[in-house]
């Protein structure tokens, strides 16, 4: 018994003297660097096994709290972690090594994927845990700054109004410079009326990873929509266990950056009574007007998401809801825009056949702050009121010529924003279901249907009041030959894009190399439907039938037959080649057809003997590649018919006293 208790005694002491030397924590200090010496900024400090305890600051420095017996793990995106047991002094100075894991990432490519160390074409992924961080309307401001090559610049600034994305620069002159984008494996038309861009509708937190194929021999496999480049988004799965939920809600205040630079109401006051003629003179207000203060404001925007992830009866699951309400900086402009994403993913004959589904639904209601108020507000006469004190124009004070405003001279930027009334509703839904089988008795071999369509539509009406300068008396009713003045018109259009995509994968190691074949067809559908309407005054004095064309639909289809090879011998030496023959309806039938080939050379240096071994170099590649692309979308639906076209009452030809209007090729 005494020993029985003595052993007792010894063991509580034992793990009193642990629990009191991991009680006692200590301040570690040091600095992480990488093989160059260079500062690594916000690499993740953490206990091993146990919780965060912080992040370096911009010159690599740290300085954390840490039990003095425990075991620190520094881990930092591209490089490999690193562990380092706490020493006495608390001093840890840290190099950590860039790491090739990522080598080892199987990157989409179009039609399959590949590992991205075995990559031969110029190819760019940046996925979730290396988004922009912030307050994002649309998907493509993930990526801003991410990727070189590739540029995203705002439009406009106007809420959900996207951004205009450029690969390696604009290719063509006339036709668009946009990239083919492809969702979950559907390449998507434009937005419909009302919609900015197929961007815009997409919430970014459903946003799994960008990648981008930047040079012709990565996006030849596109064939005739390849030569400004392709962006495939990839968009997030369920995940296997229990059902875990994610809440964010972030509330962001906008505020103007900067005010152009230009003369105050004195300057101006005093360069007219110095350089103008009396009549300039007698022009001059007495007011102190900054115009471009009075259009902006300070506005308020909420982003709230909810998702929830997990399994069920084997089927792992991911579904989304997303509302976001984000007001412009321009008075009066907003956009409240709600957003839903399923994804199921089950397996069936021992996970031999994966099914994919994904289904995206978005709507949007916004309102388009008048634009053409930036421009006034440099231009307007900053010696001038805002307001008359007239019932006139609404009240906004109006260059006039006697009793009649100048229909061409500057409107009141203030009255621009007050008195126009643009708004848009749209709806689209983005969805696909892709079964890939691989084969029981060949398991090298998988085929792959990737059903999937794209539908939108989108109305709205843009009212601007017949008191408004910017419209005023600028209709005549033929009936009454009376003046009138606003506006009303409405606009409405839907789209409907339809696909079928359909490939052998064939892969097999041997030991002269890993071959990797893949050949499929493609047949993918485009209609639109154009409602065009009757422009109104604003008291829709305007007689005639709303709807003028009812039946506007035009179409086109394009179909496809491509392959592509990848070959790799012993790691080091790679070969991709692939070729893609498409039609488009686009195209006379004659010359309807085009070949789109491609080649690529890779050459993995580091993998050399006299290279493999030295720890300065972490990967080197020498690549070739040669690819020919198309730009079918720079083509009308019909322009190969020979058609004419009424000319306008600017090009009449006259004939005596009279005025004709003609008809001209139009090719």
């Amino acid at each position: 018994m005494n020993l029985k208790r003595l052993f007792v005694a010894m063991a509580l002491s034992l793990f009193a003297f642990v629990m009191q030397a991991r009680a006692q924590d200590k301040v570690v200090t040091g600095k992480v660097t990488d093989a160059a010496g260079a500062a690594v900024a916000g690499a993740t400090i953490k206990i091993k096994g146990g919780k965060a305890l912080g992040k370096t600051n911009s010159d690599g420095t740290f300085s954390v709290k840490a039990p003095s017996n425990g075991v620190l793990e520094f881990t930092s995106v591209g490089f490999t972690p690193v562990e380092m047991q706490v020493p006495a002094s608390g001093v840890m100075n840290i190099s950590v090594k860039a790491g090739n894991e990522n080598l080892n990432e199987v990157v989409v490519i179009g039609y399959g994927s590949v590992k991205k160390k075995d990559l031969t074409g110029a190819v760019a992924t940046v996925n979730s845990k290396d988004f922009v961080k912030g307050a994002l309307t649309t998907p493509e401001q993930l990526i801003s700054g991410k990727i070189a090559g590739v540029s995203v610049s705002p439009n406009d600034g106007a809420p959900g109004s996207g951004s205009v994305i450029r690969i390696r620069g604009g290719a063509s002159v006339n036709a668009s410079n946009d990239p083919l984008i492809v969702i979950d494996g559907v390449p998507v038309d434009g937005g419909v009326s009302g919609s900015p861009n197929p961007l815009s509708l997409i919430n970014p937190n459903d946003v799994e990873s960008f990648t981008v194929l930047k040079d012709a021999s990565a996006a030849a496999i596109y064939g005739s929509r390849a030569s400004n480049g392709v962006i495939i988004v990839t968009t997030k799965k369920g995940k296997s266990g229990k059902p875990a939920y994610t809440f964010s809600s972030v509330m962001s205040v906008y505020t103007p950056a900067k005010y152009l630079d230009v003369m105050s109401a004195q300057q101006f006051k005093d360069y007219v009574k110095t350089n103008g003629t009396a009549a300039d003179i007698a022009k001059l207000g007495n007011a102190s007007t900054d115009w471009q203060k009075e259009i902006y404001k300070t506005s308020v925007g909420f982003d709230n998401n909810l998702s929830v992830s997990g399994t069920t009866k084997k089927v792992p699951y991911r579904a989304s809801f997303g509302y976001l309400n984000q007001q412009g900086i321009l008075s009066g402009g907003f956009l409240k825009r709600g957003t839903l994403s399923v994804n199921l993913s089950p397996k069936f004959f021992t996970d031999h056949l994966k099914v994919d589904i994904n289904l995206k639904g978005a709507v949007t209601n916004s309102k388009f702050a008048n634009g053409g108020a930036v421009g006034a507000a440099v231009e307007y006469d900053p010696s001038q009121p805002i307001y008359s004190g007239s019932t006139r124009f609404g009240g906004y004070r109006e260059w006039m010529n006697g009793a009649t405003n100048l229909p061409f001279g500057t409107s009141n930027p203030v009255g621009l924003l007050t008195q126009t009334d643009d708004r848009s509703h749209v709806e689209r839904s983005i969805g696909n279901i892709q079964f890939d089988y691989k084969f029981h008795f060949l398991p090298e071999l998988r085929a792959n249907l990737n059903l999937g369509y794209d539908v939108q539509s989108g109305h709205g009406n843009i009212i601007v009041n017949d008191s408004a300068a910017s419209s005023y008396m600028n209709y005549t009713v033929p009936e009454t030959g009376k003046v009138k003045g606003g506006r009303n018109d409405i606009y409405r259009q839907s789209k409907t894009n339809k696909l079928l995509d359909f490939y052998l994968n064939y892969v097999k190691e041997t030991s002269i190399g890993r071959f990797d074949l893949m050949a499929g067809y493609s047949f993918q559908n485009f209609q639109t439907r154009d409602d065009f309407f009757n422009g109104y005054t604003y008291d829709k004095t305007q007689k005639g039938a709303d709807l003028i064309f009812k039946y506007n639909i035009p179409e086109y289809t394009l179909i496809g037959i491509y392959g592509r090879f990848n070959y790799s011998y012993k790691g080091r030496y790679l070969l991709t080649a692939s070729v893609r023959r498409d039609g488009s309806s686009r195209f006379a039938p004659e010359s309807r057809w085009g070949t789109f080939p491609s080649a690529a050379l890779g050459w993995r240096i580091k993998e050399e003997s006299f290279l493999k071994n030295v720890k300065l170099v972490n990967e080197m590649k020498l690549r070739f590649g040669y690819g020919v692309t198309g730009q079918q979308d720079g083509i009308g639906l019909y322009d190969y018919l020979a058609r004419y076209s009424l000319s306008s009452n600017q090009s009449m030809y006259q004939f005596g006293n009279n005025f004709y209007n003609v008809w001209s090729p139009s090719a």
